[in-house]
């Protein structure tokens, strides 16, 4: 249990911090402003509000759905993922990268309590005709969880875990 203590000082609370930040950054500098484009055009600052998930899913869903899937219902799975980290015995791995994606989660889960169902992007990747979605910091960590997640579950994570 003093590991996953750690843990949650070192990983998840500061991802949370570090979320919450760079949006409130976003909202005061790139709210209304043409977008700033570094590396060639390769990565970019812009600001987007998303009232859906990932790739905007569901952000056509009426008010009331949008509310009870992406708050209610998300912040339900959240809380649960986090209680079971917590009594689950597990490696530190696996309990990092469940943090990683939990983090993420209540980011944008509390990103929307404030902003009327909304989550603030404002970072786009472009490589020639292939771009990301706008994203922010919680996307991040919920990308890098997942990655790490199939890492560790794969032959090679399970040899080295």
């Amino acid at each position: 249990m003093k590991i996953k203590m750690i843990l949650i000082l070192l990983v998840f609370l500061p991802l949370i911090g570090c979320d919450r930040y760079t949006k409130v950054q976003a909202v005061n500098l790139l709210k209304g402003q043409e977008p700033i484009s570094f590396l060639d055009g390769f990565f970019s600052l812009t600001y987007h509000e998303n009232t859906g998930a990932m790739l905007s899913f569901g952000a056509k869903f009426p008010d009331e759905v949008r509310l009870m899937v992406f708050t209610v219902l998300v912040g339900l799975v959240l809380v649960i993922g986090l209680i079971y980290l917590m009594i689950k015995p597990m490696n530190k791995y696996s309990f990092t990268v469940g943090l990683l994606i939990l983090a993420g989660g209540f980011g944008n889960l509390y990103d929307r309590a404030l902003n009327d169902g909304r989550v603030v992007d404002f970072m786009l990747l472009q490589l020639g005709p292939l771009q990301t979605g706008v994203f922010n910091v919680a996307d991040v960590a919920i990308m890098a969880g997942v990655f790490g997640f199939l890492f560790i579950s794969s032959k090679l994570g399970k040899r080295l875990t």
